[in-house]
């Protein structure tokens, strides 16, 4: 509890209530500095206010973000929303796109005000649009209603509905949509309207205006191919979530008219052996790596280690066509079958991979690196380059092991040697700043030539993988320190410690397998990490790392620093791969113009309001892509598992909820649902603390991370759902489940009849288990 000392005044410093209020009602970014300032608070009163503000938030009367304060429940000056409806008075009304109900109680409503002065061009904000919008509460403290000004629109309103064609006999037909998060309803297709679709189609199709009876029409625009090929799974992902995955005629002309870039105020570092070190199936390169001993006396046992990335700033201008679509994209999206590139391929293919023995233009970071593994300094160069040699993480690792091909032998002991010293070097400081680590398999989809699932896979973890990325790290840090050494403004990549709502769930989830969470102390990763070393090698370790990954903040992009949580790190910034994220893009044009590199650079005139902007759209496009890569994924092994029903796997509870339990599959890492009313011969009721299922007559109990085998009774591809079969007895506890006293055993069956008919008349059911970002 913040108490004040005996030279401080009452009448000086604000009550608790004061500091409410101001919170409540102040406009724009309110932190400790600006309520210090209101209230001229100075010297030793700033520790008072200080822990008067972490007293606030662990009570749960204000939420912190970085380093803005507000009161709890209400929204931030700036938001994402999504525009729902329109009331009565034809007024817009929106609801923020992120909102957790169960942490800040009913979502909140604002109402769209007309724009002040309505920008040349910009175009109308309509019902089922994505906006950024800046907004006020209707009255001072009211968190359930604001007024907000549409800012920029993020994304329209999807013009097509996507579906599986179904003919009738009198011609025509229904469209069924795919999205069964929207609810919405078949739609006819009238006779002429099918543009040849056949059954099981995947099509789009855009809505006709209709009658006040009867089903909505539908004119079929596009065929997208059967949905029995998996090939269509991933384009059902691309138009559900309306990702652009063609390029406008102005871009490729653009990217086509490209010239490569001459040697032009760069340093020749054509000479210097960097190599690239990727997956062996990608197609584009987008840095390199370098590392020798440090031959400065004063630095012995320390290295120098090199980073260059491919210049796309070289290529992309701020303002052209390639610049507009590459912010409207954010990022590439990856699917098991394609990519959908946030540049042309002229570019992210041809000029900007680094392809071994080709010059190719970059901007590179050489970091000098002490003997501790911490790094001394940093130089940042734009440089043409001409990579040694084109590695996949498998082939560099053989190499090290003892077992080098004709690629990797002339280079082993002048090239590759020298970089798992350098990588052994700041594994030190690494094992020191401790990082978050959390042991989740991650598992890949290899397709056959057809596109069908060939197998699921969990690849192995190499410390060619974790060279790289320790490299790539040390890199973000740097580009992120010269920015702010040189106060300029950027994007930076984020990730806030978890909430205080999230660690109490925490707390709860280890209590039931006997863990206790510390409380004391300041909250950083290697808290998590003694935890994760506590269930390592035991039957808890799989769910343990998923509670604890869910328990954390999502990691985000944002023109404030608030510091990277995950990777315990004070400033971060993306640099590393500006062929296939934008926030990269925008940390090479800010380095340019800071270190005065070129003319391609950040331009002098943009505004820290428009860093904002940017920032919340690329986040939305990074989650957009996640929730897209994810739902394809899903469906690729429901589709795999289709011609297996009634076979039986292993796998682990992972999530236990009211209506059921979630399973996680041993060998294929697919998510699928137990509903509540298919388990055993008893009635089960949920328990919030102990996240377990338990039998009101028997005391049966089925708990998270628990080990079982189940039956699958259904598959449904197109929304990536499975349903199991429960076949593993639960525990006996010996207490019952908190039903009436007394209560009867049911009649043996009863449920699994009951169950039955309600699947009949029922599709498989799909919830979402909402997962947080690490990086």
């Amino acid at each position: 509890m913040a108490k004040r000392s005996k030279a401080q005044s009452s009448s000086a410093l604000p009550s608790r209530e004061d500091l409410v209020a101001f919170i409540a009602n102040s406009p724009g970014k309110v932190g400790k500095r600006e309520i210090a300032q209101a209230y001229n608070i100075k010297g030793s009163d700033r520790v008072w206010l200080k822990q008067m503000l972490k007293d606030l938030e662990i009570e749960g009367v204000v939420d912190r973000r970085g380093k803005r304060v507000h009161k709890a429940g209400q929204l931030p000056p700036m938001v994402m929303a999504d525009i729902i409806k329109r009331d009565r008075d034809g007024e817009l009304i929106a609801v923020p796109t992120e909102w957790d109900e169960e942490e800040h109680g009913s979502i909140p409503t604002i109402i769209i005000l007309p724009a002040r002065k309505p920008k040349p061009g910009m175009p109308v904000a309509g019902v089922g649009d994505r906006a950024l919008l800046r907004v006020d509460p209707l009255k001072a403290g009211d968190i359930h209603r604001y007024a907000g000004r549409v800012t920029k629109i993020l994304a329209k309103k999807q013009a097509q509905v996507l579906g599986i064609f179904r003919p009738l006999p009198e011609g025509g037909g229904r469209l069924i949509p795919v999205d069964k998060k929207a609810r919405e309803q078949e739609l006819q297709i009238n006779p002429g309207d099918e543009a040849d679709a056949q059954d099981g189609d995947l099509i789009a199709a855009s809505i006709v205006k209709h009658g006040r009876f009867g089903l909505p029409h539908a004119k079929v625009k596009e065929r997208l191919g059967s949905i029995k090929s998996e090939k269509a799974v991933s384009l059902i992902a691309i138009h559900a979530h309306n990702i652009p995955n063609q390029f406008p005629k102005p871009v490729i002309d653009e990217a086509e008219r490209a010239e490569h870039a001459s040697m032009a105020g760069r340093e020749d570092w054509r000479e210097v052996p960097l190599v690239t070190i990727d997956p062996p199936d990608a197609k584009d390169h987008d840095d390199a790596v370098h590392a020798v001993r440090d031959e400065n006396p004063s630095n012995e046992g320390g290295f120098i280690i090199t980073v260059a990335i491919a210049d796309v700033a070289a290529y992309v201008r701020p303002g052209s066509a390639m610049d507009r679509e590459a912010q409207e994209r954010g990022n590439s999206v990856y699917f098991p079958d394609r990519v959908v590139p946030m540049l042309p391929e002229r570019i992210s293919n041809d000029l900007c991979s680094l392809r071994p023995h080709v010059p190719r233009p970059a901007l590179a970071v050489r970091m000098v690196i002490g003997p501790d593994g911490r790094k001394k300094s940093h130089s940042f160069h734009r440089v043409m380059m001409r990579s040694a040699a084109k590695l996949s993480y498998q082939q560099a690792q053989v190499a090290i092991d003892g077992r080098p091909d004709e690629v990797t032998a002339p280079i082993l002991d002048p090239i590759l040697k020298p970089l798992w010293a350098a990588y052994a070097c700041v594994k030190k400081a690494r094992d020191i700043r401790e990082p978050l680590y959390l042991d989740l398999p991650e598992r890949k989809i290899v397709l056959k030539p057809d596109g069908t699932v060939d197998r699921v896979f969990v690849p192995e973890r190499l410390e060619a993988h974790k060279l790289i990325e320790e490299f790539m790290i040390l890199a973000n840090v740097a580009a992120a320190e010269a920015l702010e050494k040189a106060q300029s403004d950027l994007i930076y990549r984020v990730h806030d410690e978890p909430s205080l709502e999230k660690m109490r769930a925490l707390s709860e989830v280890l209590a039931s397998i006997g863990l206790k969470l510390p409380t004391q102390g300041a909250l950083r990763p290697e808290l998590f990490n003694r935890i994760l070393r506590s269930v390592d090698g035991t039957e808890h370790q799989l769910f343990i790392n998923e509670v604890v990954l869910r328990s954390q903040s999502q990691a985000e992009y944002s023109a404030e620093n608030y510091g990277h949580f995950g990777l315990n790190l004070k400033r971060y910034a993306h640099f590393t791969s500006p062929i296939r994220r934008y926030a990269d893009l925008i940390v090479h044009r800010a380095l340019i113009t800071a270190l005065k590199l070129g003319k391609d650079g950040l331009p002098s005139d943009i505004t820290r309001a428009e860093l904002i902007e940017i920032s919340a759209k690329i986040s939305a496009a990074e989650r957009r892509a996640m929730a897209a890569e994810r739902e394809t994924i899903d469906r690729l092994i429901a589709h795999f598992l289709a011609d297996r029903i009634g076979a039986t796997f292993d796998g682990q509870i992972s999530g236990v909820t009211k209506a059921g339990l979630f399973i996680k599959l041993n060998e294929t890492g697919a998510d699928g649902f137990v509903p509540a009313a298919t388990i055993g011969d008893d009635f089960y009721r949920f328990d919030e603390k102990t996240h377990s299922m338990r039998g009101d007559y028997t005391g049966e109990t089925y708990r998270l991370g628990d080990r079982v085998e189940v039956k699958l009774v259904e598959a449904a591809p197109v929304a990536g759902a499975l349903r199991f079969e429960l076949l593993t007895k639960g525990r006996f506890t010996g207490k019952a489940g908190g039903g009436k006293k007394g209560a009867k055993r049911p009649p043996r069956g009863a449920k699994k009849a009951a169950a039955k008919a309600a699947s009949d008349r029922r599709a498989p059911t799909r919830v979402k288990v909402k997962r947080r970002g690490r990086g």
